[in-house]
């Protein structure tokens, strides 16, 4: 997990990647490489404490849309993921005041990144 973390986000430009917020999952036992490699914090949400992720909660909940709860995700195509995970992305969210998540990501790109 955390070649594949350091490998999408070093793609983004320096100072872009500030923190990282996660859960204690065994996937993330290598988060000290993370830090190193894009120079940010990682931290992590207490267990049982789901408000303290609630956007990834409700990004899971809306992924239940195009992938039930069990479904093997291996079997998925990287193409047809990205298309799902690209509408997801476009969709304005109210949590936003109606904006979309990938509109408000590149704006602050120009912010801090220009």
């Amino acid at each position: 997990m955390a070649k594949a973390v350091i490998a999408v986000l070093s793609k983004l430009p320096k100072g872009a990647v500030k923190t990282i917020t996660c859960d204690r999952g065994s996937e993330f036992s290598h988060w000290k490489e993370i830090e190193e490699a894009l120079h940010c914090s990682v931290y992590f949400a207490d267990p049982y404490c789901a408000w303290q992720k609630g956007t990834n909660e409700n990004l899971n909940g809306l992924l239940r849309e195009f992938y039930p709860k069990g479904r093997d995700l291996s079997h998925v195509s990287e193409t047809t993921l990205k298309k799902n995970l690209a509408l997801l992305n476009a969709r304005p969210k109210k949590i936003l005041l109606f904006q979309s998540p990938l509109l408000l990501f590149e704006q602050n790109l120009k912010i801090c990144c220009t």
